[in-house]
């Protein structure tokens, strides 16, 4: 999956991304950043993640510019 992360509290680790599929909100997991190449992230930038089973975003990835446009944030 693909999404455009639509903002993040660095000193909290919270945040919410905008799923490309279906332009919804998805929260972020505790351990999204877990593993990643990201210590930091900003708004606008694309990830590929996967969901935990909570329906969160974990698992973050570097994401495709070609695969999608930035949604209006």
């Amino acid at each position: 999956m693909q999404g455009v992360i639509k903002n993040f509290d660095p000193g909290t680790g919270d945040g919410v991304l905008i799923n490309e599929a279906d332009l919804k909100d998805i929260d972020l997991a505790d351990d999204a950043l877990e593993g990643s190449v990201f210590r930091m992230l900003r708004q606008g930038q694309r990830v590929q993640f996967d969901l935990d089973e909570s329906g969160r975003a974990t698992a973050l990835r570097l994401g495709s510019e070609i695969d999608m446009s930035t949604p209006d944030l």
